[in-house]
Parts: structure tokens; C-alpha cells; sequence
């Protein structure tokens, strides 16, 4: 990185944080503090729903996902529109309606505190771990630029978003998203336009979609009917609905954006805003990473995009094993690239039999490269078992350190790092607020000062802010780091809406049956996820349905035990 690149880099960043600090400043009561005064317009609704979902780990892990396997991943999201339908007609008016400050205090005036301090547990606990990831994800790039230590980096970038999270609460939060999406959806912009003009002159954009659908990138459609499959239409549509509306309905990071908002139709618009545009934005995210891929067929490529792991294995007795692996991959690359060429041809000449057979060939030089590249994660993991093989997530981060020029990459790692702060921030937002407002206020005795409970939030905000901290400082890589955090999420979330769904149109189940019911589901929910029982995505629905099912039985049950005349 040279001048230039710090210069914006750390410009960004500070204009961020001193900006939303300054815009602010003195938050009156807790509704000021945790509402921001309920003055949000939907576009700001909206962009900050968006924000808060659009992590680093977006940014980081997307485009590697869709380098090694494709466009497949925005089937996750197809289910969010219908989500937010259901959000806008059923959630956000009883919301609103009854002047909540937390999701989770609904389920006290519907069910009753256990209940209520039950969720509130669970999505502190599934939330306070998003955050240390959400935290961990851009401490990966940074200590791949300066070679810093890891724990060093995630206390910088957990203090940055402390600093004006604490001070200004949702207000903060809900302003500065607006200039990081700016910010992101530039960078993301020139990034894939650099990427189109630094491809070979022929190459145009719909040529280069034709290589990549050469290499089956850009299969999006998956209608599999099998549950294990992680990525399919039906899995969208069902799993992801389930996921997308207890995320977006339940969950006090998202609840929080909209409960600011000036009105029931403002916040409504802002939830259509963002279910309109948030399946484009993942696929042109997806889309940069496929193109990424099309640029590396005619670019050279490391064999493992994790610095650390190359070094770990070069410097052990398996790096002339490495090294033979190295030379077969410049080989590999060599044929694809051939192979690419014959195909261009042949699409240039229209010679359908010769466009076939080139295809087979590129399909079997990928093959190739893939095999050879899990033999060197095999040498990798002997060389040092503790080093990271999997480098799904440090594909677009080489991308942008090796090949971006200078100022370009300063403002790609702002972009980055910006999704990291916006999310965090309202994780800890929701987080301090859930803690000071569900659990603690709600548990006094004796009734204190709104200035005592602003104090408090404040307070609770900046002890989640140091636990996501230490959490980031023990994470690790999972298969990738957006994969893990729709796991976290999906291990608790179907439960939670089934809780809210209950509490919404089962008017006849009451809290303790809904209490028992909820901890049985979150046992059986985690055993199913160990025992791999179906995909994660899947974990959504099957914890709805269940703690449903079982809250009616109990229900039931109990209302046998105190009336045996009743039938059930």
C-alpha cells in the first residue's frame, strides 16, 4: 500500500467515525438514545437495513464464494422479499402500535417475563457471537496488508465503532450507514470495472459471462429437491424466508433500524426498499466474484490465496512437495488458458460441436486445478494444522492488494472496512439496548431516571463492544466466515419466530408452555445441527415448526391436567 491508499483509507474511516460522533451528540431520554426520537425517513430506514446486513464479511466472503462456486449462493436470498411483505403487515404494526422500544417486549405483554428474558437471552447469545466475527472478518485483510497481529487489529477496529456507537446510539448508527453505502457500492462499482478493462482487449462483458458459464459460474437456478444440498431454490424460498423473517422481524440489530422510523408506512417503505434491493446488490457482488474468476483464466494465480498458509508450508519439510504442486498449477493454468482460447474461437466462428468439445476441455482443466489445489491444502494442514486451508476468503482481498492501483486499493479496503463497522455497530447497538432495556431495567425493583437508563445503554453498549472484541480475538475460520454467520443465525432463529408467530396468531398458547417449549426446541435444534441432520438453511424452518408444534402440545396437555373434562 502506498501514501495515497492510507491517505484514503484512514480519511474514510475517520470521516466516519467523527462525523457520526459530531451529527449525534446529546441523547435526551432512552427514546432519543434507542429510537433516535422516531424521526427515520424510509430511505435512511432502508439504507441502514441494508448496512447492517451488508457486513465486511459480505465483501469478503461473497465474491470467494462465487469464484469457487459460482452464483448459486443468491438462491439464499430469495425468500427476503416475500419475508418482508409478511414483516410489513403483520410485525411492524403491532410494533408500532405498541410503542415498543425491543422486539422482545412484546413478548412480555403477550406472553410473560421468562418468556420475554428467554429471547432476549437467546439473541444476545447468537448476536454477541456475529459480532466478534463481524469484527474478526476485516482484521484478516489488514493483518494480510501490514502483517500485524490479529488481536491488534480487531481492538482497532472494535474501538473505531465503539467510539460513536456509544456516544450517539441508533441515531449514530442509522447516519453513518448512509455514507458507508455510499461508499461501499462505489468501491464495489469501480472494482468491477477495473476488473472488465484489465481483461484481454476481445474480452468484452458479455464474452466474459460466455467463459464463465464455459466454467459453470453462472448457474444460478438450482431446483434439487434434496434437503443436504445447502444452496437450491427451495432452500431459498423456504429455509431462507424463515431465516430472512426472524433476521429482519425478530432479531433487535434489524428491529431496532425500523422502530425509528416517523412512521408505520415509513418504516414499511423502508423494508420494501430493501427487499427490492437486496437480491441485485448480492448478485452483483456475486457477479464481481465470477468475474474475478474470468480474470485469473488469463491471469496467474497463487495456488492457495492465504498468504499465511503459503508461507506456513514453504517454510516446513513438505515445501518441495509444495513446490512440484506450484509448477503443476502454472501448468494447469497454461492449459486453461488455451482451452479458453479454443472456446472463444469457436463461439467467434459459431461452430457448435467445436464450442462443446471446448467447454469439456475447460471443465476438465478446472477439475484438474481443483484436485491439485486440495492436495496443497493437504500439505498445508501437515505442515501446521493451526493455519487456515481454506481460502475462500482471501480471494478477493488478493485481488484487490496485487492488482488494483494505488489509491484504488485504499478505498477498496475503506469499502470493506466500512461494512464491518456499519454492521458492527448496530449489532452493538441492539446488543447494549436488549441488555439495559430487556434484562436489566426490567429486572429493578425499583424504577430509575431515563437519564440513569441512557447511562446504562451507553454502558451495556461498550461492555458488548469489549466481549465482540474478545470473541473476534479467539475466532476462526469456519468453511467461510458468511457461511458461519447464517449457521449462528440459523441455530437460533427459527425458534425465536416460531416464539414471535405463536405469539402473533396462536392467541390460545400461553408462556409457559411457550417457555418450555422454546428450550426444548434450542436443544433439539443443537443436536441436529452436530448430528448434521439437514442443511443449516433448513434449521430455520424445522425450529419454527417445532417449537410451534410443541408449544400446542403442551398447551394442550396442560390444559387437560387442569380441567380433565376439557377434550383436546
Amino acid at each position: 500500500m502506498g501514501n495515497l491508499d492510507w491517505f484514503v483509507l484512514s480519511g474514510t474511516l475517520l470521516f466516519i467515525v467523527f462525523y457520526g460522533v459530531w451529527k449525534t451528540r446529546g441523547s435526551k431520554d432512552v427514546s432519543d438514545y434507542v429510537l433516535a426520537g422516531n424521526q427515520a425517513r424510509w430511505w435512511t430506514i432502508g439504507l441502514s437495513v441494508m448496512a447492517t446486513q451488508a457486513s465486511a464479511i459480505t465483501f469478503l466472503s461473497t465474491p470467494g464464494q462465487a469464484f469457487h462456486d459460482g452464483m448459486g449462493f443468491v438462491q439464499f436470498y430469495f425468500g427476503l422479499p416475500l419475508a418482508m411483505i409478511v414483516i410489513c403487515m403483520v410485525f411492524v404494526p403491532i410494533y408500532h402500535k405498541l410503542k415498543v422500544y425491543t422486539a422482545y417486549e412484546f413478548l412480555e405483554k403477550r406472553f410473560d417475563l421468562k418468556t420475554r428474558s428467554l429471547a432476549a437471552i437467546l439473541f444476545l447469545i447468537q448476536r454477541g457471537l456475529a459480532a466478534g466475527i463481524t469484527i474478526y472478518a476485516p482484521s484478516i485483510i489488514l493483518s494480510a496488508v501490514l502483517g500485524w497481529d490479529l488481536l491488534t487489529l480487531n481492538i482497532i477496529i472494535g474501538i473505531l465503532v465503539i467510539i460513536y456507537t456509544v456516544s450517539g446510539g441508533t441515531k449514530a448508527v442509522s447516519v453513518t450507514h448512509k455514507q458507508q453505502m455510499i461508499i461501499i457500492m462505489t468501491g464495489m462499482f469501480i472494482a468491477f470495472f477495473f476488473i472488465l478493462g484489465a481483461l484481454p482487449p476481445e474480452l468484452n462483458f458479455g464474452n466474459a459471462l460466455k467463459v464463465a458459464g464455459a466454467s459453470e459460474k453462472l448457474n444460478i437456478l438450482d431446483f434439487d429437491l434434496n434437503t443436504s444440498s445447502r444452496y437450491t431454490f427451495w432452500s431459498g424460498i423456504t429455509g431462507g424466508f424463515f431465516l430472512a423473517l426472524a433476521y429482519f422481524g425478530t432479531d433487535q440489530s434489524q428491529v431496532q433500524r425500523y422502530l425509528s422510523g416517523k412512521s408505520v408506512r415509513e418504516s414499511q417503505l423502508g423494508l420494501v426498499f430493501n427487499g427490492l434491493l437486496k437480491i441485485p446488490m448480492q448478485f452483483f457482488i456475486l457477479l464481481v466474484g465470477v468475474m474475478v474468476f474470468v480474470f485469473y483464466q488469463y491471469h496467474p494465480s497463487p495456488l492457495n490465496f492465504n498468504p499465511a498458509a503459503s508461507i506456513a508450508v514453504e517454510n516446513s519439510e513438505y515445501a518441495d512437495d509444495y513446490r512440484e504442486l506450484e509448477e503443476r498449477h502454472r501448468e494447469i493454468e497454461t492449459e486453461k488458458m488455451m482451452a479458453q482460447d479454443e472456446f472463444y474461437a469457436a463461439l467467434k466462428l459459431k461452430e457448435y460441436a467445436a464450442t462443446v468439445e471446448a467447454k469439456q476441455h475447460i471443465l476438465a482443466a478446472n477439475q484438474k486445478e481443483r484436485v491439485n489445489r486440495e492436495r496443497a491444502k493437504l500439505l498445508i494442514s501437515q505442515a501446521d494444522s493451526l493455519v487456515e486451508t481454506n481460502d475462500k476468503d482471501y480471494v478477493f482481498i488478493h485481488f484487490i492488494l496485487n492488482n488494483l492501483p494505488r489509491g484504488l486499493v485504499g478505498l477498496l479496503l475503506a469499502v470493506i472496512l466500512s461494512a464491518a463497522m456499519s454492521s458492527t455497530a448496530s449489532e452493538l447497538n441492539a446488543l447494549g439496548t436488549i441488555t439495559a432495556l430487556d434484562l436489566y431495567k426490567r429486572n429493578r425493583k425499583v424504577d430509575l431516571t431515563p437519564k440513569h437508563y441512557v447511562l446504562a445503554s451507553k454502558g451495556f453498549t461498550l461492555v458488548w463492544g469489549i466481549i465482540a472484541i474478545v470473541i473476534a480475538g479467539v475466532a476462526d475460520l469456519f468453511d467461510n466466515l458468511i457461511q458461519l454467520v447464517n449457521i449462528i443465525g440459523s441455530i437460533f432463529y427459527g425458534n425465536v419466530l416460531g416464539i414471535f408467530l405463536l405469539a402473533f396468531f396462536l392467541k390460545f398458547v400461553k408462556g409457559n408452555a411457550v417457555f418450555v417449549a422454546a428450550i426444548i426446541t434450542q436443544i433439539v435444534v443443537i443436536f441436529g445441527f452436530m448430528g448434521d441432520w439437514m442443511s443449516y438453511l433448513w434449521l430455520n424452518a424445522f425450529g419454527c415448526t417445532l417449537v410451534i408444534v410443541l408449544a400446542m402440545i403442551l398447551e394442550g396437555f396442560d390444559r387437560v391436567l387442569r380441567n380433565p373434562a376439557v377434550e383436546i
